[in-house]
């Protein structure tokens, strides 16, 4: 079993998650428009960090194209990917942002990130004079029923490597433990609209909308299959 770093370093990732989720690509890149676009936004940088094949980024720019786009990430496995989108004119490095950066970006992106990371704190912090403003995506894995099963929890762990579990209040409390400010969050209604959604996944669907209608917070919490879009700003930055 690969450690946390090895993972991404080594092939271990991508022999486990060949397509390096591309699919899901599109789908991520419509949310975080949408929300840049909801807090009128309108920035003329984007950093990814933990960008993978370079999917979000290419179906972004397709959205909001007078944008300069960067994309970073660690795994070698995943450079192979960014050939086919030599054309694009997007900036993909290999490497460690925090070695390898020198810019201040209008927006960094943080999707399906810090559940990889070591220590999601220093990670989070050392992040807070790099950007005007993040956007993360944070898949809501802890849940009563999640953890009632526990299996869904070794699944991710094994198969996509996340070492660290959120709810809604624990993802935002992190933020603010790391001195963001949240300007807005939403949920993304991925039970119900993610591309990748497993058979379990369609088949609980319904049962899903009648609790989530009751109480979408309560029901998230009962049952997950939930993920967050979150907008913050650095404490001391306004927007």
């Amino acid at each position: 079993m690969a450690l946390p770093n090895e993972k991404y370093t080594t092939d271990d990732y991508l022999e486990q998650n060949p397509s390096w989720d591309m699919e899901d690509s599109p789908w991520k890149a419509g949310h975080v428009h949408t929300i840049l676009s909801d807090n009128g936004l309108n920035p003329e940088s984007i950093c990814e960090i933990g960008c993978g094949a370079g999917g979000v980024l290419a179906s972004l720019q397709m959205l909001i194209p007078e944008v300069s786009y960067k994309g970073y990430d660690i795994a070698p496995a995943a450079a192979g990917f960014w050939k086919k989108h030599e054309h694009t004119g997007i900036q993909f490095e290999l490497g460690d942002f925090f070695e390898a950066n020198v810019k201040h970006h209008d927006v960094i992106l943080l999707l399906d990130v810090l559940e990889h990371v070591v220590d999601p704190h220093q990670f989070l912090s050392g992040l807070k004079d790099k950007a005007d403003c993040l956007v993360i995506h944070f898949p809501l894995d802890l849940s009563a029923f999640s953890v009632l099963r526990e299996s869904p929890l070794l699944h991710v762990r094994r198969k996509v490597g996340h070492i660290h579990y959120f709810t809604t209040g624990l993802a935002l409390e992190l933020l603010k433990e790391c001195g963001f400010d949240v300007v807005d969050w939403r949920y993304t209604g991925a039970a119900f609209s993610a591309p990748q959604r497993g058979l379990k996944t369609k088949l609980f669907s319904f049962f899903r909308h009648i609790v989530y209608g009751i109480n979408k917070d309560f029901g998230v919490r009962l049952l997950g299959g939930e993920t967050m879009m979150v907008l913050v700003r650095p404490r001391s930055r306004k927007i």
